[in-house]
């Protein structure tokens, strides 16, 4: 599959990410690829830790550093929905 679901978590906290995540995985096929942003530090944890738990495919994961007043942190992950998950 090409397309990509773009998941926006920003300015949310632990376990809203996941839920956005698992919300998202749970309305699409097998193969589906979804990139998630999240500014919670704990994504970097809970994120690769559900897709494990829950048999998808973290195909990526990279900490940014957000350019601006605060310098903030943003967290994304493109994750694979996989053929046995529900």
């Amino acid at each position: 599959m090409s397309d990509v679901i773009e998941v926006d978590a920003r300015r949310l906290f632990c376990p809203l990410p996941v839920i956005r995540l698992q919300n998202t995985i749970n309305q699409n096929p097998p193969g589906t690829r979804v990139l998630i942003t999240s500014t919670d530090p704990g994504s970097m944890n809970d994120i690769p830790t559900w897709c494990r738990i829950n048999g998808h495919q973290l195909l990526e994961s990279e900490e940014q550093l957000v350019e601006g007043e605060d310098r903030s942190r943003e967290y994304v992950f493109l994750v694979e929905k996989g053929d046995d998950a529900a």
